[in-house]
């Protein structure tokens, strides 16, 4: 019953909007109405700037190491991994709002810093360097979700582990298709360095 519930604080944790809560009361905007209407970091850095964006960036990814945290306290690997999916899950398909969300990336990079430190780190570098060499946000989150497996399978990091960062990457990168196709036809808005 306990990890039923664990579970189930994994994924309602997931599902604070934190991009909305932080544009509705702080500065009085509806982030689903601008920019590329997702509820994630990258959006709100793009409409309410530097410190909105990093601010929701820190509180995804904390909802992330969070939930992994508790449920391992609670059970093993395979407890901590369902704890990851789900926590990504309530991320993207918030029940506060109306089953939507963000894309993941954050809350995602939360788990992973609870389970495989050394791994997510790099593929946190990974991402810094193509935002900075490219300027897509996008590109950055493909390419650091695309090398995590990689260095989880490096650092020799449990099987279970492995494929849970397989599968992480494989969502994460599902729901960038639209970010993909607009990289591809040249469409993908650039981030600007304004501070």
């Amino acid at each position: 019953m306990i990890k039923l519930l664990v579970l189930l604080f994994s994924y309602l944790l997931g599902s604070i909007p934190m991009a909305y809560m932080i544009g509705k009361f702080r500065y009085g905007k509806d982030i689903r109405k601008y920019g590329s209407g997702n509820v994630g970091a990258t959006n709100a850095f793009r409409i309410l700037g530097p410190a909105a964006g990093i601010t929701v960036l820190a509180a995804d990814a904390l909802k992330g190491f969070l939930a992994v945290l508790i449920a391992g306290y609670f059970g093993g690997p395979f407890m901590v991994i369902a704890a990851g999916f789900i926590v990504i899950f309530g991320h993207t398909f918030s029940a506060f709002l109306k089953f939507r969300g963000g894309k993941g990336v954050a809350t995602g990079a939360g788990t992973f810093l609870a389970i495989a430190p050394k791994s997510i780190l790099w593929a946190v570098l990974i991402f810094v360097l193509i935002v900075l060499l490219f300027r897509f946000v996008s590109l950055g989150s493909i390419s650091g979700a695309a090398s995590l497996p990689v260095l989880l399978f490096i650092y020799q990091r449990p099987w279970a582990y492995v494929i849970y960062g397989l599968v992480a990457a494989a969502f994460v990168i599902f729901k960038h298709r639209s970010n993909i196709e607009r990289l591809r036809n040249g469409l993908e808005p650039k981030i600007t360095w304004r501070f």
